[in-house]
């Protein structure tokens, strides 16, 4: 190879890296785990986005990242084919964005997968007379059996699973309620669109006690003698209701005890606090020895 021909390709090369370095890179920052996180914002045809995005992702390999986060929020749906094409995938989608991923390291990938668990909590609210407040539903597995069951939901994003128990019971029944404890929890799978499924059993304490429905969502509500209810045809068919019900009867004679919120600071929270459940009645008696 001549000289001149070593030369020709030394100013090719050069004018492709400024080719490179004029183009705007995509905005984007550092992740915890050696990836980075671009949320877009501003409208962009995809021929041009494909090509700050192929010199973003060149920079990005440079630098010895990992895995890249695109966030695209809804007025940007028109880039989703574009990065189909240039290897991205679905990982998870909220109300406005749609985040999409792409392992571009030549190890193997560690990217999470999406989220894999809904949260709900029933909520068993006992008053002084052994009554369980109860409710028959307008929709789901219950509705139209006659069976009286006890207030149900999911935990929203951002709530505390007390926090949620007492306003599924305010929500649907119209009652105030005080959160005791979690007295058990169970996981089950393939439930809501395949996901799995932790439901926590809290007990709650009454602070009021009219009725006022959720006419959406419940049909009727009523305190119910927890005898009766725990009698329901339904119950003797149902293993996990039955286990509740005894476990229910065992705190109230005084052999079991459940888990109690003790707030906390955690560093795997963004938020200043969360919650550690405990037995705090267990815990006040090993230190007491």
């Amino acid at each position: 190879m001549s000289a001149s021909t070593d030369s020709s390709l030394i100013v090719e090369q050069m004018a492709a890296e400024d080719h490179v370095q004029q183009i705007e890179l995509l905005t984007s920052t550092n992740d915890d785990y050696d990836g980075v996180v671009v949320e877009m914002d501003q409208p962009m045809d995809s021929t041009t986005f494909v090509i700050i995005l192929r010199a973003s992702i060149s920079n990005w390999k440079q630098q010895g990242k990992k895995g890249v986060w695109i966030k695209l929020p809804i007025h940007l749906a028109n880039l989703v084919e574009a990065l189909i094409k240039e290897g991205f995938w679905y990982h998870h989608t909220e109300t406005k964005y749609l985040m999409l991923v792409h392992w571009i390291a030549d190890s193997a990938n560690t990217i999470p997968a999406n989220t894999t668990h809904l949260v709900g909590v029933g909520a068993l609210v006992v008053n002084e007379k052994k009554e369980v407040l109860v409710v028959q539903e307008n929709s789901g597995r219950f509705q139209g059996t006659g069976s009286w069951k006890y207030p149900t939901g999911l935990v929203d994003k951002g709530e505390d699973i007390c926090v949620t128990a007492v306003r599924e019971v305010k929500e649907e029944t119209g009652v105030d309620s005080e959160f005791v404890e979690v007295l058990a929890f169970s996981q089950s799978h393939k439930s809501f669109f395949e996901k799995s499924d932790i439901f926590f059993v809290c007990l709650l304490r009454p602070l009021s006690f009219d009725i006022q429905i959720q006419q959406l969502e419940i049909e009727a509500a009523k305190w119910m003698p927890f005898d009766e209810y725990a009698a329901q045809p339904f119950m003797e068919k149902n293993e996990f209701l039955r286990y509740i019900n005894e476990i229910y009867l065992a705190k109230i004679d005084g052999h079991y005890s459940g888990f109690t919120p003790v707030s906390t600071k955690s560093k795997f929270s963004n938020y200043q606090n969360s919650f550690l459940y405990l037995n705090v009645g267990g815990l006040k008696r090993c230190n007491s020895l």
